[in-house]
């Protein structure tokens, strides 16, 4: 972004810092209420123009504008091949923003447009973002981690005007042309462009003439008006648009600074965009990880290490996965704590945090850092924090604690073992927690007597400015996950300003609630305990059984590295089906009545491989445990299977695929298939053609090759479909096969020999 445009603005933005002119001349986040998410970052560009803004891994395809950070700087006794970074200041970074949000506009992107977005992390994506904010555009986000046939559905869902991606994404684009049929404006990043899609550089130069004439005011935007649609994970039940509101990001910013102490002289480290944009309201440096974000659990730890000590970071975000990595990786580094000087906070989220990664952390940091762990969800960011001497205990206090019969310092996380759940903490300051009793209907109004006392187990319940109003266009979505507070307080009325209340008149139900599907409850300290997906309950015949807190109890075991609770068709009581359907059903109020129980399963995954004999004392060992705890009582007599490693998502390695479990249980307990069953059946066409393609081979090697052409033509192509064409399904078998427990050389023969009758069934 080296263009005359740039320094020019660079210039005019340092003129006005040192006049104490301008928009809310200043450093820091400061008044986070009176700005939106763009005028907060001209703000910080206007005051400091010149401080970094992002310092990012610098690949081959330099960003212009950005000045190399290089090897030159890597610490004494760093890995031997680091990356070079690059650097854009506030001033290079908002002279870009307004060049392209001046090119957007005179392109045809205005305010209100749903424009896709899909660009790498990097400097190139922050000036897109707040380009399109400036001119209030709506940014559609999705995790393309979830796969493309789920993405292709999101946006189908949303019906985007504009779209914004590299060609290979244009190209997708193009295939999909009912998907994208309102596309109106495509833009191509990268030097080519891809049917009528104009390139980014052809946008920079739409709107430089304007960026120079300083012809580049931000549009006006009301706090509830659409600031842009992320998407849902998709992990339990089709994925969801999320609409977020220039209110909804203004409180997510608040919170988040006020919980972890977050100010303009911090330099963090990012895995997720989303908290680099947040980064640059702060006014903060932000540094982009050297990882790919699709491969976190793949990530270099020395690489990681390097950018946390050669940028001074005193702040992190990252995933467990990573969490993980890194402090394994530190452990094995050097005995005691690693010399992580200016690291003050990390914070991990996404998916549960385990309490033993916390205490790796914990062990190897600098003591004045401080580990949080944070629970919310897509439609709500945060909802709860807790750090880490409340999950530990304070060792001072131990002590005290034995001389008093109490727990002392033993920490949220010796509760787990007893199948109290995981503790995730407090709200957060703004946020009101409500435990509301289960039910998979709607729940159209909240009244007085709905919410459910302290310790009662019932799904939660969030409200507050960091809530999602909405979901985008999915009335019934809404109408299962959203709910009016019938009872709301004057205070809570309140709180609202007249203002306010005047913006929310577009058909915004006030002081709604969001039900999470999560399941938990609130300790005598107003503490929240999760104990898991609504969805993921086992129903069994006389209770419902909870995953997180039933795991808890038998993760407790020195030999399990973790459980996982599933549920699948009793056939004692049910006769045939499966585990999708041998569920309760989405009825009304949690109505028992016609539904049919689960029959409840405990998968293990054991730290190391175990004989027969060890696992079977294992096995009675864990049995011992669910008497022993309230919450596993009657799973003494349920089946445990050991599973060589549980299914996870890509995106979290942590999240463990329930569902996917589910089958491969129910399949290991399922009797023997009888000879004749469809499915033997339908293998025998596959082992007909290898018996013919073998035979023939075998004529052909004694008798010759016979004379007849169709015999010929039939035997190649049996050989193209059996070999070629079973050979080209191993890839698509092997992901089934994995969460099936099956090993990779397995799964290929099995894949080669029956082709699609096998896998399609894992």
């Amino acid at each position: 972004m080296t263009s005359a445009a740039t320094r020019q603005a660079a210039s005019h933005h340092q003129a006005a810092a040192d006049s104490g002119t301008g928009p809310g001349a200043g450093s820091g986040a400061g008044d986070l209420d009176a700005q939106s998410l763009a005028g907060l970052l001209e703000r910080n560009a206007r005051a400091h123009p010149h401080k970094p803004a992002v310092i990012h891994p610098d690949g081959p395809r330099r960003v212009p504008g950005a000045r190399s950070a290089g090897p030159a700087q890597a610490p004494a006794g760093g890995p031997a091949h680091v990356p070079e970074y690059g650097t854009l200041t506030y001033g290079e970074l908002q002279a870009a923003v307004e060049e392209l949000a001046a090119g957007f506009t005179r392109a045809g992107i205005t305010k209100g447009t749903k424009t896709v977005l899909m660009a790498p992390p990097g400097p190139e994506l922050f000036a897109l973002v707040f380009a399109l904010f400036r001119i209030g555009a709506v940014p559609v986000v999705v995790d393309p981690g979830m796969g493309v046939r789920r993405m292709l559905h999101c946006y189908r869902t949303v019906g985007a005007e504009a779209f914004i991606g590299p060609p290979l994404a244009h190209l997708v684009r193009l295939l999909g042309r009912r998907t994208f049929a309102g596309i109106r404006v495509p833009v191509t990043l990268g030097r080519h462009r891809l049917g009528r899609a104009r390139t980014l550089t052809a946008v920079r130069a739409l709107g430089a003439d304007s960026a120079r004439r300083g012809d580049t005011a931000r549009v006006a935007a009301g706090r509830d008006d659409l600031l842009m649609i992320g998407f849902t994970t998709g992990s339990t039940g089709p994925a969801k648009g999320v609409e977020y509101t220039h209110r909804m990001a203004l409180s997510i910013a608040r919170q988040i600074e006020a919980v972890h102490g977050r100010t303009s002289e911090d330099t963090s480290l990012v895995t997720l965009p989303f908290y680099g944009v947040l980064d640059l309201v702060y006014g903060s440096t932000l540094v982009l990880a050297p990882l790919a974000p699709a491969r976190v659990a793949q990530a270099d730890p020395e690489l990681v290490v390097d950018a946390l000590e050669r940028f001074g970071v005193t702040t992190m975000f990252a995933s467990p996965a990573l969490l993980r990595t890194l402090a394994e990786h530190l452990t094995a580094a050097a005995p005691g704590r690693h010399p992580l000087p200016d690291l003050r906070c990390v914070v991990g989220g996404g998916a549960p945090v385990p309490d033993s990664t916390v205490a790796a952390l914990r062990r190897v940091l600098d003591e004045k850092a401080r580990i949080h762990v944070t629970y919310g969800a897509t439609e709500v960011l945060p909802i709860t924090s807790i750090e880490a001497t409340e999950i530990l205990g304070d060792p001072a206090d131990a002590g005290a604690g034995a001389a008093t019969g109490t727990s002392g310092g033993a920490g949220t996380a010796a509760r787990a073992a007893e199948g109290a759940g995981t503790c995730v903490g407090r709200p957060v300051p703004g946020t009101r927690i409500a435990i509301l009793p289960v039910t998979d209907g709607p729940l159209p109004r909240l009244g007085a007597g709905t919410r459910l006392p302290a310790g009662r187990v019932g799904e939660i319940a969030v409200h507050g400015d960091s809530v999602s109003p909405r979901y985008h266009r999915s009335p019934e979505a809404d109408r299962l996950h959203k709910v009016l507070d019938d009872a709301a307080s004057a205070a809570d009325a309140a709180a609202r300003d007249a203002a306010d209340t005047a913006a929310a008149g577009d058909g915004t139900p006030p002081r709604t609630w969001h039900r999470t599907g999560d399941l938990g409850y609130l300790d005598e300290e107003g503490r929240l305990w999760f104990c898991g997906r609504a969805a993921q309950r086992v129903r069994a015949e006389h209770r419902d059984l909870h995953t997180v807190r039933c795991e808890g109890v038998f993760n407790a075991h020195p030999l399990v590295r973790r459980t996982a609770l599933v549920g699948i068709a009793d056939s004692t009581t049910t006769g045939t089906g499966t585990a999708a359907d041998s569920g309760w059903g989405r009825g009304r109020g949690g109505d028992r009545v016609g539904q049919r129980p689960q029959r409840p399963v405990v998968c293990v995954e054991t730290e190391a491989d175990l004989d027969a004999g060890t696992w079977q004392r294992t096995v009675a060992e864990l049995r011992d445990l669910a008497r022993a705890h309230a919450p596993t009582t009657g799973l003494e007599s349920e089946d445990f299977l050991r599973h060589p490693g549980f299914p996870v998502d890509i995106r979290h390695n942590a999240k463990i695929g329930r569902e996917e479990l589910a089958r491969w249980a129910e399949r290991r307990l399922a009797p023997p298939a009888p000879l004749l069953s469809r499915d033997r059946a339908a293998q025998l066409v596959p082992l007909a053609g290898w018996a013919y393609l073998v035979g023939g081979a075998l004529w052909a090697a004694t008798a010759g090759v016979p004379a007849a052409r169709l015999p010929r033509v039939l035997w190649w192509t049996d050989a193209a479909l059996s070999i070629a064409g079973h050979a080209a399904q191993i890839p698509l078998a092997l992901p089934r096969a994995r969460a099936a427990g099956i090993s990779r050389p397995a799964a290929a023969g099995l894949t080669l020999l029956y082709g699609a009758t096998w896998w399609r069934k894992l």
